[in-house]
């Protein structure tokens, strides 16, 4: 249960924001006002163990040393324009680019996952001279015009059509189906390597490494789309690295920076773009890459990877071991975790914070959960604790 402490009498921070947001999110009745490693707490002082995660953002949880001592950053140098050189910016492109598969040695940086979505739409289209684009059905991609437009849900399209035209969807894992989307104008094929949003659906090893063939094959780009799976989330630096596949592009962004925001591309040498046709105002600012860089070691550090297998596999042997009758499906990567279940999720995500766990749902049946790498074995227990209950 989410623990209960005394204090003043609340500020009401809920009803001033409520006033004078211009609302685009449906919110819960909460007020965080504080965190520390996998934990949050609410103004009332209570605390819940946190699988949200600023949706996956706060990859070493909340005041990790490293993110903290790296916004010292602050008191040096905060913004650079990209006009001119910058020593941090230098150092994390550098880091980034040699930790990459193959050769995906080029880095654009930005601020956002949708940024790096838009961005690698537009270097695919110059790259190719091509204007159509093989998308996943269940596929997300972000909210912005262009990134709407690879985004499959029509409940988030329907409202802004005309969308960016010339993208086609298929049937995820089903390879067929992609085969009969190519045309003579096909840029590239954009594909998420876990499907978070549409309901935490993995590609298959063989479908990805079909879909990399036949992108050789026909002269297209393949962009993964990595927003979600990067930086450690599925065990591996980056999610294509289950499945042995390098793409042409990748897209970056939420647990980049540690909770800062930031989002890269990094691509490969087949990708072009003309000078002063893309850009970014904040995009590789001094602060963002210091926190990036150090972020960056911290999950290369001999180790850590490993322990977010080890803690992957614990997670869903315990889950998958269990009489758990409200449950349909557990799947996921890594620390990214999908539960269909039986009926609507929403009711469920609030049972488990009634038991002190912050959730996520993935579409209207899927409880999804990002907790922190950094979680501990205990708030791990506490975790299935709290899932064996309500859904036994």
């Amino acid at each position: 249960m989410a623990k209960k402490k005394s204090g003043k009498l609340p500020v009401p921070f809920q009803e001033i924001e409520t006033r004078h947001e211009f609302r685009v999110y449906r919110k819960r009745d909460l007020v965080l006002v504080q965190g520390k490693g996998s934990s949050v707490w609410d103004l009332q002082g209570r605390e819940f163990l946190d699988c949200v995660t600023g949706m996956g953002a706060a990859i070493l949880g909340h005041g990790h040393p490293v993110v903290m001592k790296a916004l010292k950053q602050a008191e040096t140098l905060i913004t650079c324009s990209n006009l001119f050189y910058n020593d941090q910016r230098a150092l994390f492109m550098a880091s980034l680019a040699n930790a990459a598969p193959g050769d995906l040695k080029r880095v654009f940086l930005c601020n956002s996952g949708a940024e790096s979505v838009e961005a690698a739409l537009k270097f695919a289209r110059f790259s190719t001279g091509k204007t159509e684009f093989i998308c996943a059905r269940r596929g997300y991609h972000g909210r912005t015009m262009g990134a709407l437009s690879a985004t499959f849900r029509p409940d988030y399209r329907e409202d802004f059509m005309p969308l960016v035209p010339g993208f086609r969807f298929a049937e995820l894992n089903h390879f067929e189906s992609f085969r009969e989307q190519v045309t003579n104008e096909t840029a590239a094929v954009l594909l998420e390597v876990v499907q978070g949003e549409g309901g935490v659906h993995p590609v298959r090893k063989e479908f990805l490494q079909d879909i990399a063939r036949l992108c050789r094959e026909k002269g297209l780009l393949l962009i993964l789309d990595e927003v979600q799976t990067g930086m450690g989330r599925t065990g591996r630096l980056f999610g294509c690295s289950n499945y042995d596949v390098i793409p042409d592009m990748i897209c970056l962004a939420k647990s980049m920076a540690g909770g800062i925001p930031m989002g890269a591309v990094i691509v490969s040498d087949r990708i072009e773009h003309p000078l002063g046709k893309h850009g970014s105002t904040f995009g590789g600012n001094p602060l963002a890459c210091k926190v990036a860089n150090e972020v960056l070691k911290y999950i290369l550090i001999s180790g850590f990877l490993d322990s977010v297998r080890k803690k992957s596999f614990y997670l869903m042997r315990h889950l998958t071991s269990r009489p758990l009758s409200r449950a349909v499906e557990i799947r996921g990567l890594g620390l990214l975790t999908g539960i269909q279940v039986k009926g609507e999720a929403a009711p469920l995500v609030q049972e488990l914070e009634d038991q002190g766990v912050l959730a996520l749902t993935a579409g209207p049946d899927v409880i999804r959960l990002l907790p922190p790498l950094t979680i501990s074995m205990k708030d791990l227990e506490r975790l299935i604790g709290a899932l064996c209950k309500i859904l036994a």
